[in-house]
């Protein structure tokens, strides 16, 4: 890094402040599958095993939940996707240490946990789309 390169000390704090941001947005995606994952095997058991809800009711409920949870994990995808950059200027990798690289690598790493969040969300509705109820 060269001393044009270095930083300022006001500069230093804002991308700071927008890393640390960015970090907790990579774990959003993967939280909404969890939670998912919680609420579709918990809501399932009461309904099935203990007879708390009417399953017809909780399936219905759940494919809700799951929509719900595939439009969040796709907006959330789409805003680490324009941080990434990848579409807007064709550039995959920056080789380059530089604060924007590492802005744009938070936002791969992101997008990339948005897929895994999204095919973790669609398996798991995956029963309740083809299992017609407590079988």
């Amino acid at each position: 890094m060269t001393k044009d390169d270095a930083p300022q000390a006001d500069e230093d704090r804002r991308e700071f402040a927008e890393e640390a941001d960015t970090l907790w947005e990579i774990t959003i995606a993967p939280a909404i599958w969890a939670l998912h994952f919680l609420l579709c095997y918990g809501l399932m058991s009461l309904a099935c095993a203990k007879d708390l809800f009417p399953a017809g009711t909780v399936r219905l409920v759940l494919i809700a939940a799951s929509v719900a949870a595939l439009a969040a994990i796709v907006g959330l995808g789409l805003r680490s996707l324009r941080q990434w950059g990848a579409l807007k200027t064709g550039e995959i990798t920056h080789p380059r240490g530089t604060p924007e690289n590492r802005h744009r690598f938070l936002g791969h790493a992101a997008f990339l946990l948005s897929v895994i969040a999204f095919l973790g969300v669609i398996f798991v509705s995956m029963p309740l789309l083809v299992i017609g109820g407590c079988q």
